[in-house]
């Protein structure tokens, strides 16, 4: 790696969306941290950007359903990298055809601790290194689907559906998206959320079951905007490739500091 190559760490990034990505991004000759649980795939992906002559990658392995996993990754990015200039919070799950709640290693509902609550900590503690490193961006890879979260029952204990479980989720991560831009306001880090393309001819929407109507290259292309293009509006949701309006809890200041307070006790991570 070259001390002044351009530093991308895309969690998730051993299939799918999140590989596509990471191709790109080498190729625009970036250093990128490659994420994902499968290390054979990791390595392959690694060699096969090796193989190419541009830009660089190296594998880490880290299940993002434990926070001590998500605590542990963080510290070795952190003694590994003197910079990290974009982080993309790709990585997730979608249960649709398991009909009963799964929980995480500690305890918490498996989609919100997957797709939200690791994103949530890593970002958190990788933040330091993020604005160290300003300009900076973040990137959350949302969805459309998107279903306000009972904070009297955000681990859905009642009336749990795999379909709600994923809303929930990935509305949580606009809420954290709009709230972080306003935290970071000034700083010169660039925080984003976005719906890439609806479902993707990939693993996770096999696996559900239904059918894909949209390419990864989509996807891909609109992720790529987010992380390389002027003028993005830091605490803007997209699309694809344009900028919209997400659920209405995503812009309530009290929904925000209330999924703020559950984050910090359920992962034991501060906001600040």
């Amino acid at each position: 790696m070259n001390p002044d190559q351009t530093v991308i760490l895309v969690t998730g990034s051993t299939d799918g969306l999140g590989r596509e990505v990471a191709r790109r991004l080498a190729a625009d000759g970036a250093h990128v941290i490659v994420h994902g649980r499968n290390r054979e795939r990791g390595e392959a992906l690694v060699a096969e950007i090796h193989a190419t002559g541009r830009g660089s990658a190296r594998f880490y392995a880290a299940d993002l359903g434990s926070i001590a996993e998500v605590r542990a990754f963080a510290r070795t990015i952190i003694q590994d990298y003197d910079h990290l200039n974009v982080l993309v919070n790709n990585a997730g799950i979608w249960l649709n055809r398991s009909p009963e709640r799964q929980l995480s290693a500690d305890g918490h509902e498996l989609h919100f601790a997957v797709n939200y609550l690791a994103g949530y900590a890593l970002t958190r503690l990788l933040l330091p290194l993020l604005t160290e490193s300003a300009p900076a961006r973040i990137v959350n890879v949302a969805s459309t689907a998107q279903t306000p979260i009972d904070f009297d029952d955000p681990m859905l204990e009642r009336g749990y559906t795999g379909g709600r479980a994923y809303a929930q989720s990935k509305l949580a991560q606009i809420l954290f998206t709009v709230d972080l831009a306003g935290e970071l306001e000034g700083q010169d880090v660039i925080v984003t959320a976005l719906h890439p393309a609806t479902l993707m001819e990939t693993t996770m929407v096999r696996e559900a079951g239904v059918p894909a109507r949209s390419t990864v290259d989509e996807g891909a292309d609109a992720v790529m905007q987010l992380v390389t293009a002027q003028g993005i509006e830091s605490g803007s949701y997209y699309r694809g490739l344009e900028p919209a309006r997400a659920n209405a809890q995503a812009y309530d200041e009290n929904a925000r500091a209330a999924l703020r307070r559950l984050s910090e006790t359920l992962t034991g991570v501060p906001s600040r």
